[in-house]
């Protein structure tokens, strides 16, 4: 039986359009979307009990740099950067040794040169395209031209070009649409699968079928590719033991759990 946990831990707020990143065009009639503005919690997630630390994604960047150059009004709180959530239970960067990216995207890849003891893992279409972008995402993955330095840059990032276990109970997949090289990680724990999904999908809503228009899920409106998004889903469905075994980079239901358990899954009371 798998002793692994997993920890979600917050590092800041993005503010996003649900019409512009939540739900498709073609879904706003059929799911009643308006023009409100949510501010999203930026989630990473610790992965513990195994040999070494893993961490999912390292996070968002610093308030001032993610309202400036990423989405106004950005906010990461006082004790909100990673390695400040990190110390608040007792932990380093530095004992982390393993940190696999969901992507490359400036919301979960701040703060990389403070973990000099990790490796660092990404799909190879991901870094490759981070390194070279198109000048449509320079903000998303912080191109020179924006005149500021890449977390990655200068540091050595292993690349991994399929579905393949990173230690034992830790495996990564492929999950394109959101980015060209996005994946996912499954963790196994004792009471089943966990996927840490990163931006496959926004909210849990996106899950969600809309018979209407013979839709099986309502696709989110932001993507570099809506097929390879639309597949990925559907592959994340398939995977999934339930909806709770999801855990997204940036659903609202995460951080609701926080207030009830620290760790997924929830110890066992004896």
């Amino acid at each position: 039986m798998s002793q692994l946990t997993i920890r979600p831990i917050v590092t800041g707020y993005v503010p996003t359009y649900k019409k512009q990143y939540h739900y498709h065009h073609s879904t706003h009639a059929y799911r009643n979307v308006d023009d409100t503005k949510l501010l999203l919690p930026a989630i990473v997630y610790l992965i513990e009990g195994g040999d070494q630390l893993v961490l999912v994604d390292t996070g968002m960047a610093d308030t001032y740099r993610a309202d400036k150059y990423h989405h106004p009004g950005s906010i990461q709180p006082e004790g909100f950067a990673i390695h400040e959530r990190l110390a608040q239970i007792g932990l380093k960067p530095e004992d982390v040794g393993l940190v696999v990216f969901t992507h490359l995207h400036w919301d979960h890849m701040y703060y990389m040169d403070k973990f000099t003891k990790a490796k660092f893992i990404a799909h190879r279409k991901e870094y490759e395209f981070a390194l070279d972008p198109i000048p449509l995402y320079y903000k998303s993955y912080e191109h020179p031209a924006l005149g500021i330095r890449r977390p990655f840059e200068g540091l050595k990032v292993d690349v991994v070009d399929g579905e393949e276990e990173l230690m034992p109970g830790v495996r990564v997949f492929p999950s394109p649409g959101h980015s060209p090289g996005h994946q996912s990680v499954e963790i196994d724990t004792a009471e089943g699968t966990y996927i840490c999904c990163g931006d496959s999908i926004f909210i849990y809503d996106n899950l969600d079928p809309i018979p209407e228009i013979h839709y099986n899920l309502t696709p989110p409106a932001r993507f570099a590719n809506i097929v390879e998004c639309w597949k990925s889903i559907e592959e994340l469905k398939a995977r999934a033991k339930a909806r709770e075994y999801i855990l997204p980079s940036h659903e609202p239901a995460i951080e609701e759990l926080l207030k009830r358990q620290e760790v997924i899954p929830a110890p066992r009371v004896r």
